[in-house]
């Protein structure tokens, strides 16, 4: 999901996103959520949140960031 998407969802939970790093705004939104905060945690593939919006994104990111 592109920056701009994210940070219209996040405005839309009340988060400012200026300062904010993609994945921290993430990590709110999931945060304001109720949701695991879990965004790239993502080891081989593997994560049990299969209805995640950020599930993609986050298996992308936790390959770049393992």
């Amino acid at each position: 999901m592109k920056l701009e998407q994210v940070r219209t969802i996040a405005k839309s939970h009340g988060i400012h996103p200026s300062k904010l790093t993609r994945a921290e705004l993430i990590k709110s939104i999931q945060s304001s959520e109720g949701n695991p905060v879990c965004f790239s945690n993502a080891t081989n593939g593997e994560c049990d949140q299969t209805s995640c919006l950020w599930r993609e994104d986050c298996f992308a990111e936790a390959q770049v960031a393992h």
